[in-house]
């Protein structure tokens, strides 16, 4: 995997998404209607890209020429794949703390404080009766 500059912060080298692989994306044209009068109702301006590994699609249809559309398309679906790929570290990360805290033992203070707060409980909940109706 080959390091880039991130396109959510610049400045900043991410490790996480490799560069777009023009052999991994389905590339589609439209019209995209809209503001752009006649040019952009004759001509299929609206770009939609498909990543085929995953499954994404994203669309761009904002300016009145293809290759500008084209260009918005990339940065879209780069994006997406970052925060995707950002989203599943962030899970993989949480799931491996949890995992860890599962399997650390329990402190020797906060057992007891669990303890003590049940047997509380249960003498709150012992001291529960009828109550009693006397009529007379």
């Amino acid at each position: 995997m080959t390091m880039h500059r991130s396109s959510r912060y610049p400045g900043i080298v991410s490790k996480v998404v490799p560069p777009l692989n023009e052999d991994e994306l389905e590339e589609t044209f439209t019209h995209s209607g809209g503001p752009g009068g006649q040019h952009a109702n004759k001509v299929a301006t609206r770009v939609t890209l498909k990543h085929l590994p995953t499954g994404l699609r994203v669309s761009a249809d904002g300016e009145r020429s293809q290759q500008a559309n084209r260009k918005k398309a990339r940065q879209k679906l780069a994006l997406s794949l970052e925060r995707r790929a950002l989203r599943q570290a962030q899970l993989r990360r949480h799931q491996a703390e949890k995992a860890r805290r599962q399997q650390s033992p329990r402190p020797k203070a906060l057992k007891r404080r669990l303890v003590e707060s049940k047997r509380h409980r249960s003498m709150v909940k012992a001291r529960r009766g009828r109550v009693s109706t006397d009529e007379g």
